[in-house]
């Protein structure tokens, strides 16, 4: 007996599936997500928060959690972490803004770093050809952990564009979640701080939060003009 030839059909559907999971296809789905995320941001302007006040008929733990997803979501979108710090400072307080930024910083890096690992790393790797982008990725894939801690603790990175990056390389998931949320204790703390005394400018606390920014901004700045003679040119 002859099986019967498969129909055109089936071997289309295939294709198209095939297609539509293909790798480029994912990062695709990927830059159409992150366009829309910023999109919304510009259109609600979240930033809107410091001068507007959190909702009144939101308060206590719910709000700070609230608060910490959707500040986890801006990141994704790339809204800057400095200024929802500091909105979080402002709307919470020292002890409960810092809560919710935590929060939401960690779970900013954990959705940019899923986004990125699902749709956008199979297309991304085979691109690691530079000697400085093959670099980078070895380090983070052998020393995950240590690398990423680092790269936190270090002012002045942007904290969205690490996340996308880091989730093409081999780094896995604990390592990379529990280096952020210690690595960016020390900065959030001061920004949250300083959001917090935001209305009494010379109040010590305020001061020192703001001191702790600028120095290590400016130590992160003259490390990184002494280091730029190291940088392969490829």
């Amino acid at each position: 007996m002859f099986e019967p030839a498969p129909r055109p059909s089936a071997g289309l559907a295939v294709r198209c599936a095939s297609a539509l999971f293909s790798p480029w296809s994912r990062l695709s789905l990927l830059v159409l997500l992150l366009a829309s995320g910023a999109a919304l941001v510009l259109l609600y302007e979240p930033q809107r928060l410091l001068a507007a006040g959190w909702p009144p008929q939101l308060s206590g733990a719910a709000a700070v959690v609230l608060f910490g997803v959707a500040y986890g979501a801006c990141t994704a979108a790339f809204v800057p972490r400095p200024l929802l710090n500091l909105a979080a400072g402002a709307l919470f307080g020292s002890q409960a803004g810092l809560v919710s930024a935590m929060i939401g910083s960690v779970l900013g890096a954990g959705i940019a770093f899923g986004l990125g690992r699902l749709l956008g790393q199979d297309a991304l790797r085979p691109l690691l050809r530079g000697r400085w982008l093959k670099a980078a990725d070895r380090q983070l894939s052998m020393h995950g952990f240590r690398s990423m801690l680092a790269i936190r603790l270090f002012p002045g990175l942007p904290f969205a564009g690490i996340n996308y990056c880091a989730a093409v390389s081999r780094i896995g998931w604990l390592p990379y979640l529990l280096a952020t949320a210690i690595g960016v204790i020390p900065n959030t703390a001061a920004y949250v701080i300083a959001g917090s005394r935001a209305g009494s400018p010379t109040s010590p606390a305020f001061l020192v939060a703001m001191g702790f920014i600028v120095v290590t901004g400016l130590a992160a700045a003259w490390l990184a003009w002494r280091k730029r003679h190291r940088l392969p040119a490829r």
